[in-house]
């Protein structure tokens, strides 16, 4: 009778351990699913953004005022879904680092349409582009 106590005992143990262990990898593979999904948004957000920059600087630059106007009014609420994504990906996040560097990559995309002329344009696209891409980078080594 003491066996067959000690035995369930320990079998219950076991079972209880094996169950904790499948809890903690379910919630670690649901984090690592929604920090994907935050990242990815995020990127995504800032990418579509970009490009909405640097569509309303050239229309800025030929004088189609009109268009001017309606993609600047576009570009805030392109700025917003950024932003919302990057509190995401701040709620998401451990590392301070990775945030900081997400934030950054958001300052440089918004500088974009800032740009006097061509060649500043072009370089600023290229360091939003290389602030995006490193943020990526190192995203990727959080999942």
């Amino acid at each position: 009778m003491l066996g067959t106590l000690l035995g369930a005992g320990v079998t219950h143990s076991f079972q209880r351990r094996a169950i904790e262990r499948t809890e903690e990898f379910t919630r670690g593979e649901k984090l690592r699913q929604e920090r994907i999904d935050a990242y990815c948004a995020y990127a995504g957000a800032l990418v579509s953004y970009r490009r909405l920059l640097v569509d309303r600087w050239f229309r800025r630059e030929e004088n189609r005022i009109e268009e001017s106007e309606a993609a600047r009014f576009q570009s805030y609420e392109l700025r917003s879904e950024a932003q919302e994504a990057l509190f995401r990906v701040q709620l998401l996040t451990a590392d301070d680092a990775l945030v900081r560097q997400a934030a950054e990559a958001l300052d440089h995309v918004a500088e974009v349409h800032k740009a006097a002329d061509r060649d500043a344009l072009a370089e600023r696209r290229r360091v939003s582009r290389d602030a995006i891409n490193s943020f990526v980078a190192t995203a990727k080594r959080h999942v």
